[in-house]
């Protein structure tokens, strides 16, 4: 009787075990994790499907960069860092498949644990997993480095950090973190956080820049160094990740250099030189009219047009609304009338590429915010309805030139609407009743050119206005301190937008930016129904809800009035060296991260 009864036992078990497992609160392991639904590829998955395995190894690949660089701590607030020191010395726990809107695999942790209503988040680190000077990744650097970076980082870490209750090591190779409520993109966001040495920070200021490279677990260490001017990386040949699937066909450079210009413009000619290996042209104009240089016409450098899937993200001249002279949002639309999009675009652009209408336009989430809202986005937008500005939810389009330079007609309802507000010229200056002047500065980074040739157009449409515009220029490091400190009236600023937006957007317009100093919420915006609809998105459990809730949120933007928008390309533009080469299966996001250098390699004819 006795081993009938321990089968018995063994197969109950075995039953309650299963039944456990399905609850939320005892969820299994898993390889990777999406936004939504399961991630497209398998456990046993061999490589990313934009990737090469057998992409050779070896070469020397040079960027040309804008600006310069003072520190080499891209986690923090202070200095300059080069963009390239986190993706290529860096590793985190969870790899992006570029391919996806949305997804996660395991690189530094072997698996992730969560539950269905993402209460909580465990991961499992991979044994073997080192940092470049040969110690090992531990739970105590994770839990280190997300204390750390979520209190000392920079801002963009800050918000994700406050929402965990509890961090705390589970074991020898696990770590979990347990949310103070539910939310389904943290789980994703902590996995993507930088991994760091703790002990390489112990007796020192984490928030200081310098020049001292963070010791990371990446493909590449900090090469040669020359402040401010070059950087390079030199490929690990004890890199323990190289045998990952989720690496396969990636980091295919020996070494990967950056050389800074001060002046943007230069970049071309030295490409045209032979000293750098790669330009994107961002103005359709030039693509067509200066790419016929001898080493395009040789061959030397290749001219390529790689399209994309991604939304259009929002690029202009950026409103600062704490400024009283740009709270109105009559004001904002009257100067956005005055700005003549269609003759600025075919000076620029030959009239080739679109405006940027919603912040996103070229995919699904945009919806259409020229027409009145659809019953879901209005029945979102409802509870704010105090909040919204006209167009909202009736429907709000840019207005559009006849294509002259003189653009009268808008010139018109641009001053009738500055007098509804209250601002009359006087002596042919736009003042208000107090007498005065509506005159505000355009700040600009050096290089900017297309911003400072749109100004430039502009400023003689202000004049008609009555409105005096000051373009100033600043090198790299004095543009990023005002900024910082929302030290300007008006910058030029580009925010780019993913497939699937969540709590990062709270970085770029939620209401705590409006006085926490480092955010991108360059324009100041505060308001409810915008931090209302991020909260919204953010907790959506399907696709289509999540959509509508996009389209809520574009809408309370655009209508905003909070950017006069420029323009957007659904292609880059890449004129490089010929014996670069990528492969032919593109990523959805196309040429953006994850793509170059990631999957690209150096195979001379």
């Amino acid at each position: 009787m006795r081993p009938a009864l321990s089968r018995l036992t063994r197969v109950s078990a075995l039953c309650f075990l299963s039944a456990l497992a399905a609850l939320p609160g005892f969820a299994q392991p898993q390889h990777g994790i999406a936004m939504y639904g399961a991630p497209a590829l398998p456990p046993d998955f061999v490589a990313l499907p934009q990737a090469n395995p057998q992409a050779p190894k070896g070469g020397t690949v040079t960027f040309g960069e804008a600006g310069s660089f003072d520190s080499l701590n891209p986690f923090i607030t202070k200095g300059q860092a080069p963009g390239a020191v986190s993706p290529l010395t860096v590793e985190t726990l969870m790899a992006r498949n570029y391919d996806e809107p949305f997804a996660l695999y395991g690189l530094l942790a072997e698996s992730i644990d969560t539950d269905d209503s993402r209460s909580y988040v465990e991961f499992t680190l991979r044994e073997g997993a080192t940092f470049s000077d040969g110690s090992p990744v531990t739970v105590e650097d994770v839990l280190w480095s997300m204390e750390t970076l979520g209190t000392q980082g920079n801002p963009r870490y800050a918000a994700a950090w406050k929402k965990v209750a509890k961090a705390e090591a589970t074991g020898p190779r696990s770590v979990r973190f347990t949310f103070a409520a539910p939310d389904r993109e943290l789980p994703l966001l902590l996995g993507l956080r930088p991994v760091l040495k703790k002990a390489q920070f112990q007796g020192r200021d984490f928030a200081e820049a310098g020049l001292t490279a963070v010791i990371g677990s990446g493909p590449y260490v900090v090469g040669k160094v020359d402040a401010g001017t070059v950087i390079s990386f030199t490929r690990r040949a004890d890199w323990w990740g190289r045998d990952l699937p989720i690496n396969q066909g990636l980091w295919n450079f020996d070494t990967i250099k950056y050389q800074y210009f001060a002046d943007p413009t230069v970049m071309i000619e030295a490409m045209k030189a032979g000293t750098i290996d790669l330009y994107r042209e961002s103005n359709a104009a030039k693509w067509e009219r200066d790419y016929d240089f001898p080493a395009v016409t040789s061959g030397e450098v290749v001219k390529e047009e790689i399209p994309h899937q991604r939304p259009s993200g929002m690029n202009g001249f950026v409103f600062n609304t704490r400024k009283p002279i740009f709270a109105d949002w009559r004001v904002r639309e009257a100067l956005t009338l005055s700005f003549n999009f269609e003759f600025v675009n075919q000076s620029l652009n030959a009239g080739k590429l679109p405006r940027a209408d919603s912040y996103f336009a070229n995919s699904e989430l945009a919806g259409d915010v020229a027409a009145p809202a659809s019953d879901a986005v209005a029945a979102l937008l409802a509870p704010y309805g105090a909040d919204l500005l006209p167009g909202a939810l009736e429907g709000y389009a840019l207005p559009q030139g006849d294509g002259s330079e003189a653009n009268r007609g808008n010139i018109r309802k641009a001053t009738a609407l500055l007098e509804e507000a209250g601002w009359t010229v006087q002596d042919g200056v736009l003042r208000d009743a107090s007498g005065t002047p509506l005159a505000f500065e355009l700040l600009l980074a050096n290089g900017a050119a297309d911003a400072v040739s749109a100004a430039n157009i502009w400023a003689q449409s202000l004049e008609k206005l009555g409105v005096k515009l000051t373009i100033t220029t600043s090198d790299s490091a004095a543009y990023k301190e005002r900024i910082t400190k929302y030290d300007y009236d008006m910058i030029y600023n580009a925010w780019s937008l993913s497939l699937s937006p969540g709590n990062e957007q709270t970085l770029y317009w939620g209401a705590d930016g409006v006085t926490t100093e480092g955010t991108r919420n360059y324009m100041g915006v505060g308001s409810k129904a915008v931090d209302g609809l991020i909260s919204t998105m953010v907790s959506s459990k399907d696709r289509e809800d999540f959509v509508t809730s996009v389209q809520a949120l574009d809408r309370v933007l655009t209508s905003g009035r909070y950017v006069i928008p420029f323009w957007y390309s659904d292609v880059s533009r890449v004129a490089h060296n010929s014996a670069l080469h990528h492969p032919e299966r593109l990523p959805l996001y196309g040429d953006w991260l994850g793509f170059l250098p990631d999957v690209w390699w150096f195979e001379a004819k």
